[in-house]
């Protein structure tokens, strides 16, 4: 049997604790798995004297989690501790040049920097590995980067952030608005206090931005996706979706175009009967389409302790498995100073149908008018629904446009001429349908 893996994890929130307590539970287990024995030799945290349910005993203690990254007694390094840049980025800088291979659950610091710390690591030969940054306790990095030789991918998507699927999955099981659901979110611990880095699509964009690179070879270009949240999905939409035979999810999607690369994220209608409409609740998904396997999909908690932890571990038992000598592969999928330059697809060339709700004054003329625009535009309509009165008032009705494949420059330009002509009594909801298996 090998030497111990001597472990040092900064960072003792939820993840933290978990992986100390699991590490130790599970000695036993990973030791007969991994041929050597894997032990926390230290750990860093703001705060000594909290109690986190672990015991920490004969531990070493650090209050700086930079000079733990440095230790000479530890051989990888867990960062638990997030945030793009600041102490997080340097205790993760100064790990690597040291020499030590390094976990991370930080998607937001691969987001920002990961091009970089990937060629640090492949320099000095050591392991990055990132399983929990993307989709929790789903091993979707390892299948992209290890399982997935010599498949193309054309397209990875998914639900990417628990936050925003259990409140869109409240909203039409219960019927409830989205500020309630948002609200009980926050009770429920789902959601944080100031939850924009969820529901406006920030936290799915870190993801989907590392998936990207892992699936085109390209540098990570979390600045250049399209992004929209949900907080303006209403009832209404709900509703609507249902009866057209669509769920409504926030999804994140990468695919090649004739343009370029696609990023985005937003509201996405998909049909009812696909795996992906089936997801609920906090859980995650992730679908990838390749030429050699086809369509893969993969679900499971997405966030939370123990999910998390189990990627983590998983990670620091891959580097236990290695051994001295071992080449490394490339940090995502291929050579970091190989990853070709991201080149963005212009999102108004964007092909798709499309759901369009107006809310219109109830006169004669008004649905010519639309009509006419939706010609003008070459836009072709799958479906239309009235729906009068109701809500909206006797003075008001709801024009419900589904479309047939159409780009997002036609779309937006006949939202807009619909707009100008004075025929609405709200804001126009635009929402893309997402073609799924």
């Amino acid at each position: 049997m090998g030497e111990a893996l001597r472990v040092g994890i900064a960072g003792l929130g939820t993840v933290g604790a978990s992986v100390v307590r699991v590490l130790s539970e599970k000695a036993g287990e990973l030791t007969r798995q991994c041929g050597r024995d894997i032990t926390v030799a230290a750990v860093s945290a703001r705060d000594k004297t909290r109690d986190r349910g672990i015991t920490l005993g004969g531990i070493d203690w650090y209050d700086d989690p930079v000079a733990l990254a440095k230790k000479a007694e530890i051989d990888v390094f867990v960062e638990l501790i997030g945030g793009e840049d600041g102490i997080a980025r340097a205790c993760v800088k100064a790990a690597l040049e040291a020499g030590r291979h390094v976990v991370t659950a930080n998607k937001a610091l691969l987001a920002a920097h990961g091009v970089s710390l990937a060629e640090a690591a492949e320099k000095r030969g050591v392991l990055l590995n990132y399983e929990a940054a993307v989709a929790g306790g789903i091993p979707v990095i390892k299948t992209m980067r290890e399982a997935m030789a010599g498949n193309t991918i054309s397209r990875v998507f998914g639900i990417l952030n628990g936050t925003c699927n259990y409140i869109l999955t409240r909203m039409e099981e219960e019927g409830i608005s989205f500020a309630d659901c948002l609200a009980d979110a926050q009770r429920l611990g789902y959601a944080e206090a100031d939850p924009t880095f969820d529901i406006e699509g920030h936290d799915t964009a870190h993801k989907l931005a590392i998936l990207t690179s892992l699936a085109f070879g390209t540098r990570i270009a979390a600045g250049d996706i399209y992004m929209e949240g949900i907080s303006n999905i209403t009832q209404a939409d709900i509703r609507a979706a249902g009866e057209l035979g669509y769920r409504i999810k926030l999804l994140g999607v990468a695919q090649r175009t004739e343009s370029g690369i696609e990023q985005r994220v937003h509201p996405t209608m998909v049909p009812t009967a696909s795996v992906i409409a089936q997801v609920h609740g906090v859980t995650n998904a992730v679908a990838i389409e390749t030429d050699i396997l086809g369509e893969l999909l993969m679900s499971g908690p997405g966030a939370g302790g123990n999910a998390t932890a189990s990627a983590v571990i998983g990670d620091i038992a891959d580097i236990a498995k290695s051994r001295p000598g071992f080449q490394h592969g490339p940090v995502f999928g291929r050579p970091a100073r190989e990853l070709a330059s991201y080149k963005r697809a212009r999102m108004r060339a964007h092909a798709g149908g499309y759901f369009i709700r107006l809310t219109v004054v109830d006169r004669a003329g008004v649905f010519a008018a639309i009509a006419r625009r939706m010609a003008d535009n070459d836009i072709s309509l799958e479906s239309i629904v009235q729906h009068a009165n109701g809500d909206n008032g006797a003075d008001r009705k709801t024009v419900i446009l589904v479309t047939h494949e159409t780009t997002e420059a036609a779309v937006r330009k006949a939202v807009d001429g619909i707009t100008r002509d004075g025929h609405l009594t709200d804001k126009p909801q635009v929402i893309r349908i997402e073609r799924a298996e």
